[in-house]
């Protein structure tokens, strides 16, 4: 049960992040994802969309806590750390 709702946590931080991006590159680019992604990787902005994607992490945390659901908290800061160092790793590169 606990690493059920680790595992629940993970996928539902990841996916939620993602959609995020994802969101934001159709809405605000007028050039296929693709294009829009290496755009901003040879710019160095990636690292800025995905933190601004990683923000919808936040609801998803509280919201695990609020409902006593601490396992699944915790995937979701597994995630949030996993996008951290993403996101630095990205600016040293």
């Amino acid at each position: 049960m606990k690493n059920k709702e680790l595992f629940q946590g993970v996928i539902a931080s990841f996916f939620a992040s993602s959609s995020t991006i994802i969101f934001i590159l159709i809405y605000f680019s007028e050039e296929p994802i693709e294009h829009a992604i290496s755009s901003l990787f040879q710019q160095k902005k990636l690292g800025g969309l995905i933190s601004i994607g990683a923000l919808i992490n936040l609801p998803l945390f509280f919201l695990g806590m609020h409902k006593r659901k601490i396992n699944f908290a915790k995937g979701v800061m597994i995630t949030s750390i996993i996008i951290v160092l993403m996101v630095g790793t990205l600016k040293i590169i």
